[in-house]
């Protein structure tokens, strides 16, 4: 069975395929000096972004996972991704407070995918 990688790095690769399931690296915002709201909204669209290259889209996503710094952000991530999650195909989530890796990230997306 064939892998496909997108956006292949020395140390991962922002998108795997394989078996018609689209798998994403955790998103992170490039724009760390922006608050919860604006980090989500950023990441959000960069898994638009990934997905739509892949040949997904948001109403396709089977799992989500996400990270926050801190579970105060809760309602502004909340508030960013109630507007961008596709209606009527809201995946199984989880939300957890974790310490990321960068301590600028406030909040980090893994998103797992069907193709369309």
């Amino acid at each position: 069975m064939e892998i496909t990688r997108l956006h292949v790095g020395k140390r991962l690769s922002e998108v795997a395929i394989h078996n018609g399931t689209v798998y994403l690296a955790g998103q992170i915002a490039e724009d760390t000096s922006a608050d919860i709201v604006g980090q989500t909204r950023e990441v959000l669209g960069h898994i638009d972004r990934l997905l739509a290259e892949a040949g997904s889209d948001k109403s396709c996503i089977l799992m989500c996972q996400i990270f926050i710094a801190d579970m105060a952000g809760f309602a502004g991530m909340n508030a960013v991704w109630d507007e961008w999650v596709a209606s009527g195909h809201t995946p199984p989530r989880a939300t957890v407070e974790s310490k990321l890796a960068d301590p600028a990230c406030l909040v980090e997306i893994v998103v797992t995918a069907a193709l369309r």
